[in-house]
């Protein structure tokens, strides 16, 4: 005779989540994950890394004081509660998706992994005050969370026996080939952060700023960062050209002009900001832009597709049945 218990078990087992639905919830675990970026971000920019100088309180209570850089610090955690939320239900629906795809699973669970990830090292960053190699390592790790977000969603855009194609290998790796340029130059800029005037408290003999070349260690950092950013754009640039050429393939044309206006932007923004000495609100949304332009980069990627002998650029699915009667 079956039992509550039992009942509830096959109930679990019989529930499932369609493709359709199951992509709605990785979009928003990425745009969430984005979202902790641009508040993490707010976070150093308004000095506001010690605002809760305890964690996971805030001065030993669970309501942050009425003080503006608690109530930001604090608010940041509380997006990293919604950011968790949300990526356990990818990981979890990941599982209960029809059918069920081994590759969606995995991605879905580097997604909870990533954010404990952070939130240990988040801890560490406090603790330390705000080293700024760990600040740097905790922003390189949100970059990795994007990407497998962005894997997750884009993964779950195709069911099996639906893949993109290509033949046309150099249009493929030339588009690759923008990746290392592109994480070269958000490290440069991590690291121009962490030698500029916001080190993320407003006690500046706490917090440590990198100075390996001394007063002109910003400068120094600044003009490598510029440099390579001008070696991005135009390396962008080149990647058109290269797909827009006879016989190519020009999937990945539309993200990588979008990949290209921000770069444009971005440097228009480092130029106005470097211009004004360094104002938070523009270095703000120079790290928004950043986080747009690693999206895209990504999204050039990612529609460039796999290179497969014998089939042209194209969406490859499975064929239809033929219509009976």
């Amino acid at each position: 005779m079956p039992t509550a218990d039992s009942g509830f078990l096959n109930r679990i087992r019989s529930f499932s989540i369609s493709p359709e639905t199951y992509q709605v919830v990785t979009l928003i675990a990425l745009v969430v994950l984005v979202i902790i970026v641009f508040t993490g971000a707010a976070v150093r920019l308004t000095a506001s890394g010690l605002g809760c100088p305890d964690w996971p309180k805030c001065y030993g209570g669970v309501v942050a004081p009425p003080q503006i850089n608690a109530w930001i610090e604090y608010g940041n955690r509380l997006v990293t509660g919604v950011v968790s939320i949300t990526v356990i239900a990818a990981a979890l629906l990941a599982f209960l998706r029809k059918p069920y795809r081994w590759h969606l699973a995995f991605f879905g669970i580097l997604l909870p992994l990533g954010v404990i990830g952070q939130a240990i090292l988040g801890a560490f960053v406090v603790y330390y005050h705000l080293p700024p190699e760990l600040v740097i390592f905790h922003f390189i790790l949100s970059m990795i969370l994007i990407d497998a977000a962005f894997a997750l969603f884009w993964c779950s855009r195709y069911e099996p026996g639906e893949r993109r194609y290509s033949t046309d290998w150099v249009s493929t790796w030339a588009v690759r080939a923008l990746i290392p340029i592109g994480q070269l130059t958000i490290f440069l800029g991590t690291i121009t952060t962490a030698s500029g005037p916001h080190p993320g408290d407003h006690d500046e003999e706490l917090v440590r700023r990198f100075d390996f070349k001394g007063t002109d260690t910003l400068e120094w950092v600044v003009q490598r960062h510029a440099a390579v950013a001008v070696i991005f754009g135009l390396s962008v640039l080149a990647v058109i050209f290269i797909i827009r050429r006879q016989g190519g393939d020009r999937r990945a044309q539309k993200p990588l002009i979008v990949t290209l206006g921000l770069i444009c932007l971005q440097l228009a923004v480092g130029i106005t900001q470097w211009l004004l000495h360094l104002p938070a609100g523009l270095v703000w949304v120079h790290v928004v832009v950043a986080t747009l332009l690693w999206l895209a980069v990504l999204w050039s990627v990612a529609a460039a597709g796999q290179i497969t002998p014998g089939t042209k650029g194209a969406l490859i699915r499975k064929p239809e049945a033929a219509p009976t009667g």
